[in-house]
């Protein structure tokens, strides 16, 4: 099968190689992918870490694609199924012909989308999900309440997903951050009530559209520099939740409010093979069922052409530019 890696980390671009086609065992699916999306840790792990000595490393967290083949173990799924997810960061990853993946973590493709359309979602939307329900509790919908969630980094790929979910599921007031005129009109049409700067006085334009305080932070990016003014607008007792990787992050300021501090990493369940990954397929099924009920709408953006070496190597700066709105995709070999 067709393969892109690298072998040295940050030093070199992709190559196109032929390996193996990985063979199903256990709890595995066989995959031919279709389509996947690319995302910062793919950036993150081509950036700092090299594949062990005379060995290739396959990139990719996020794919659409066909179930060809299943291991002894599995039962969810059959051949000829169309499947997304977003995989498991201890084994190799989407930029392939064909991937093997634990059926627990992969979901029924949305019917109503494409294969590029349903790639663009699962990580972030595992992500927006555990965060929103899990990490900050938030309550589904069930009549008026006062919940008031700010987002971060609102028009990235889990900002675009998670305003839509935090819009469809709950009755909280959603509150995006955004500076540039892009990327605000892009927050706006996912759904969120508001939309402030992050570059400016929060206090004052909360105020301005009458948020005196806020209950729940989803911290999408650049913690460090904007969570001790978030703490400052936060109610008593009230919670605080991250995905990215401050340096510095002093900790002490939430103690006067008794602010809870939550981080959300989507990939904890298949790294620890807790007992309750499963959950990530029901959450994939979950949105799945949103998505072709209108109720939700897929984040890309981008479509990069065909998976290969130049375009996923393109799709790496791109990502790396680090001003992305909503998420970008490749499709086919």
């Amino acid at each position: 099968m067709k393969a892109i890696v690298y072998r040295e980390s940050a030093s070199t671009e992709f190559v196109e190689t032929e390996q193996p086609k990985p063979e199903p065992q256990g709890y595995d699916l066989q995959v031919q992918i279709k389509a996947i999306s690319v995302n910062p840790v793919d950036c993150k792990i081509h950036g700092n870490v090299n594949p062990e000595k005379g060995e290739e490393k396959i990139l990719g967290w996020d794919a659409a694609g066909i179930v060809t083949a299943a291991g002894d173990k599995t039962s969810q799924y059959r051949v000829g199924d169309k499947v997304y997810y977003a995989g498991d960061l201890t084994r190799q990853g989407c930029n392939a012909e064909y991937q093997c993946v634990d059926e627990r973590i992969v979901g029924k493709m949305p019917k109503s989308l494409s294969f590029s359309e349903a790639a663009a979602l699962p990580l972030t939307a595992i992500t927006a999900w555990e965060l929103l329900f899990e990490r900050l509790g938030l309550n589904k919908s069930s009549g008026e309440n006062d919940d008031v969630v700010i987002v971060t980094g609102a028009a990235g790929g889990v900002g675009s997903i998670l305003i839509q979910l935090a819009k469809s599921l709950t009755d909280a007031t959603v509150i995006g951050t955004a500076s540039r005129s892009e990327s605000q009109a892009w927050v706006k049409s996912m759904g969120a009530d508001f939309i402030v700067n992050h570059h400016e006085n929060l206090e004052s334009q909360l105020k301005a559209v009458g948020v005196s305080q806020l209950t729940h932070v989803a911290s999408l990016t650049h913690t460090d520099q904007h969570y001790k003014n978030l703490v400052e607008l936060l109610q008593p007792q009230s919670k605080f939740a991250l995905i990215d990787d401050p340096v510095d992050l002093d900790i002490k300021v939430f103690k006067r409010k008794s602010i809870s501090l939550h981080w959300e990493f989507m990939y904890t369940r298949s790294m620890y093979q807790t007992k309750d990954m499963s959950s990530q397929r029901d959450i994939l099924n979950s949105v799945g069922e949103l998505i072709d009920t209108k109720k939700l709408k897929t984040t890309l953006t981008q479509h990069f052409g065909k998976i290969n070496a130049e375009n996923l190597t393109k799709a790496h700066q791109r990502i790396e530019k680090g001003n992305m709105v909503g998420k970008l995709v490749l499709e086919g070999f």
